[in-house]
């Protein structure tokens, strides 16, 4: 673990799957405290409100002790500004995510050349799941129980209906 150094894992988490929370149980291995920063702003036309995401993220890491969740309505940059943090992590699902996370990596050092971002790989058996397929699936009733945590899946299953 680095000792002193916090780090913001930024997203929408609309909804927050099993290959997120892979990505926040490895950087809170390596950081001492980790922000999930969820956005309120995203140009994303969300299934799940803010307050929901918020809630359902707290609730899948409360066993986490050095996790906390949050929200920002900024630039992320100004948000880890405020907050006094220089690492952001990102999470990389498949090598078609990396043109888009490294053009936003690039971006921000632009912006704020202090601010670092991590690129962590989640474990291979949640590699594939993102918001957008696992929306998809679980609005044509599919299986999802292996893509998000139990209590993710009865509330989607609860907004689908």
């Amino acid at each position: 673990m680095i000792k002193g150094q916090g780090a913001i894992y930024p997203g929408s988490f609309d909804p927050v799957t099993n290959g997120h929370l892979d990505v926040i149980q490895r950087a809170a291995r390596i950081f001492d405290h980790v922000i999930v920063a969820v956005a309120d702003n995203t140009g994303k036309k969300a299934l799940l409100s803010i307050k929901e995401r918020v809630a359902l993220l707290k609730e899948v890491t409360k066993g986490i002790k050095n996790v906390s969740v949050e929200t920002f309505d900024a630039l992320v940059i100004e948000y880890a500004r405020k907050k006094k943090i220089n690492v952001l992590i990102r999470g990389l699902r498949m090598t078609s995510d990396f043109d888009y996370e490294f053009q936003i990596a690039l971006t921000n050092r632009r912006l704020a050349e202090d601010i670092e971002t991590v690129f962590l790989m989640p474990s291979e058996h949640v590699s594939f799941v993102s918001s957008s397929i696992l929306k998809e699936i679980a609005g044509l009733n599919a299986d999802i129980s292996s893509f998000v945590p139990k209590v993710v899946e009865r509330k989607l299953k609860e907004r689908l209906r």
